[in-house]
C-alpha cells in the first residue's frame, strides 16, 4: 500500500474518474487535466515496482471485497511478476499518448483523451483482476473506448475497421465466458482465478476449455489466421489508437495464455502445444514476408507486430517440449521469460514506430511509402529516431528488441533445432522489411516539394520519442529489472504446469 491506499484500485479508478473529469473540463482544459491524471497514474504505478518483493511468486498488493454475493463474485485484485511490468507499461504508454494528441487532435479533444484514460483504467483492471467475472468485465469494457476511438477519429474506412475489430474480439470472448462459467460450476460456484488453477479437470474437459481460451486470446494477440482485423484497425486508427493497440492490447492476449491456458489446462496445453508453436512460426515467417510487400507504413508495422508477438507465444508454449527433452522445468524458464521480455520490449518499440509514422503523417497526411523519400535531408533529428527504432524493431543487439528474441531462440534449441532455425529467420526478415521502409522513406534525394517543406520534430515530439529511445536502449543493455521481477512468478508457473502434467 502507498500512503495506506489500495494501490491497484487507485491505479484502476484514478484514470477512469480522471477521464470523466476531462469530459467535464471541456476543450480548454482537457489536455492539461488529462496529462496531470496520466502522469499521476504513472507515478503511482512506480510504487508497484519499488515495493515489489521479487523473492516470492505470491500475488502482491492484494484486495478482496464482496461484489455480487448472491453469485459468489468478488472484487479481487492482485499482481505478480508477470502482470506488474505490464501495468507499468500501460501507465507509461498512456502518458505518451496524451502528449502525442496535444496539438494534433482538433475534433472533440476532451472526448478523445477521456476515452484513453478510461481505457487505461480498464486495462490495468485486466492485468490485476483475480476474479474471473471481474476479469471478463474489464476485458470486454476495453472494446468500448477503442471502438469509439477508431470509429470517431479514424480514417475513411473507420466504420468497417471498427465493426471488424469488435466482431472478432467479442465473438472470441463469448466462448471464454462459457468456459469460465463451466469452471465455476466445477469449483462449487467460485470464480477465483487462482482456485481454477487447481481444478481436477479431465483431458476431455481441458481440451474444450483450452479451445475456448485459444479463440479469445489468439484473436487478441493476434495469431495467424485470426489476425486480419489488426492491419485494418491500425490503418484506420488515429496515432494514439495504434499505439495503445500495439503496445498494450495485443499483450493482453499473451497475458491470457499465461494466466489462464497454461495453469488451468496444462494437459490440453501439452496436447496442443504443436498447434500454438505452428501458428507462432507461421506468424514469424509468413507474416514477415507479408510485411515485405506492404506499401503503407502503418500496415507494414502492423504485420511486424504480428510477427513479433509470434515470438512471445512461441516462448510460452515451448515449455512442454523442453521439459520432455531435458527432464527439468527450470530449463524452460529462459524461453518464457524471453516471451515476456519480448512483450514489454515490443510495447516500447511498436509505440515508437507508430508515433514516428504519426509525426510525418501529421505533416503530409500520407502513409504511403512511395510519397516519401529523402526525409533525412529535411528532418535529420526525426530520421535519427526512426532509424534507431527501426534497428530495434529488426532486433539489433544493444536494443530491447534483441533481448527477448535472443532468449526465445536460445531456448528453442532445447526443444527442436528446426523450430529455432525458423524462429531465427525473423532477424533476417525483420531487417529486410524494416530497412526497406527506412531506405525508401528517409534516404535518397528529396522526393517532392511536400518532403522539401517538412519541418523537423518539435520539442513535444522530441520528448515523446526521446523517452521511448531511453527505454529501448536501457532494457537492451540491462534487462535485469525486467527479468528479476518476473523470475519467481515464471518459475512458479512452470513448476505448477510440470507437477500438474508430469
Amino acid at each position: 500500500m502507498l500512503f495506506d491506499l489500495p494501490i491497484l484500485s487507485t491505479l484502476i479508478w484514478t484514470p477512469i474518474i480522471g477521464g470523466l473529469l476531462v469530459l467535464l473540463a471541456g476543450e480548454r482544459w482537457a489536455r492539461v487535466v488529462a496529462l496531470l491524471v496520466s502522469v499521476l497514474t504513472f507515478v503511482l504505478s512506480i510504487s508497484l515496482y519499488t515495493q515489489f518483493d521479487v523473492t516470492t511468486a505470491a500475488m502482491q498488493f492484494g484486495e478482496l471485497k464482496s461484489w455480487i454475493p448472491s453469485f459468489n463474485i468478488f472484487y479481487q485484485l492482485g499482481v505478480d511478476g508477470i502482470s506488474m511490468p505490464l501495468i507499468i507499461l500501460t501507465t507509461f504508454t498512456t502518458v505518451l499518448v496524451v502528449l502525442s494528441a496535444w496539438e494534433v487532435i482538433k475534433k472533440k479533444p476532451e472526448q478523445y483523451l477521456a476515452a484513453f484514460l478510461i481505457m487505461e483504467g480498464v486495462m490495468v483492471g485486466v492485468f490485476s483482476a483475480l476474479d474471473a467475472i471481474l476479469f471478463y468485465v474489464f476485458w470486454e469494457a476495453m472494446l468500448i473506448p477503442m471502438f469509439l476511438i477508431i470509429g470517431v477519429w479514424g480514417g475513411p474506412r473507420r466504420v468497417y475497421a471498427t465493426i471488424k475489430f469488435f466482431l472478432y474480439t467479442f465473438l472470441g470472448s463469448v466462448l471464454m465466458l462459457v468456459a469460465l462459467i463451466y469452471m465455476s460450476i466445477k469449483a462449487d460456484g467460485s470464480f477465483s482465478l487462482l482456485g481454477f488453477h487447481s481444478l481436477p479437470l479431465s483431458l476431455h474437459e481441458q481440451l474444450y476449455i483450452f479451445a475456448a481460451f485459444l479463440l479469445a486470446f489468439a484473436v487478441k494477440v493476434p495469431m495467424w489466421p485470426v489476425h486480419t482485423w489488426l492491419p485494418d484497425a491500425h490503418v484506420e486508427a488515429p496515432t494514439g489508437g495504434s499505439v495503445i493497440l500495439a503496445a498494450i492490447m495485443l499483450k493482453i492476449g499473451g497475458y491470457g495464455f499465461l494466466r489462464f491456458s497454461l495453469p488451468i489446462t496444462p494437459d490440453a496445453s501439452n496436447e496442443l502445444d504443436w498447434l500454438i508453436i505452428l501458428m507462432s512460426l507461421v506468424a514469424v515467417v509468413y507474416i514477415g514476408f507479408v510485411a515485405l510487400v506492404q506499401t503503407d507504413m502503418k500496415k507494414l508495422i502492423a504485420y511486424s507486430s504480428i510477427a513479433h508477438m509470434g515470438f512471445a507465444t512461441l516462448g510460452f508454449f515451448l515449455v512442454f517440449s523442453i521439459i520432455d527433452n531435458t527432464g527439468s522445468w527450470r530449463e524452460a524458464a529462459l524461453g518464457m521469460e524471453g516471451g515476456l521480455v519480448q512483450m514489454i520490449s515490443h510495447g516500447f518499440i511498436s509505440a515508437a514506430m507508430f508515433l514516428c509514422v504519426g509525426v510525418i503523417y501529421d505533416r503530409m497526411h500520407s502513409r504511403n511509402i512511395a510519397d516519401y523519400g529523402g526525409v533525412v535531408n529535411t528532418m535529420p533529428i526525426f530520421a535519427a529516431f526512426m532509424v534507431f527504432f527501426s534497428m530495434a524493431n529488426a532486433g539489433l543487439p544493444g536494443t530491447s528488441g534483441f533481448v527477448g528474441e535472443f532468449m526465445v531462440i536460445l531456448n528453442s534449441f532445447k526443444a527442436n533445432f528446426w523450430i529455432a532455425f525458423l524462429a531465427a529467420t525473423t532477424l533476417i526478415l525483420g531487417a529486410a522489411y524494416t530497412l526497406w521502409m527506412v531506405k525508401r522513406v528517409l534516404y535518397g534525394e528529396v522526393a517532392n516539394d511536400n518532403v522539401a517543406a517538412l519541418k523537423d520534430v518539435t520539442a513535444r515530439e522530441f520528448l515523446i520519442l526521446g523517452l521511448l529511445a531511453i527505454a529501448v536502449l536501457f532494457f537492451g543493455i540491462y534487462p535485469g529489472p525486467l527479468t528479476e521481477v518476473m523470475h519467481a512468478s515464471v518459475e512458479h508457473l512452470l513448476q505448477h504446469v510440470s507437477i500438474q502434467k508430469y
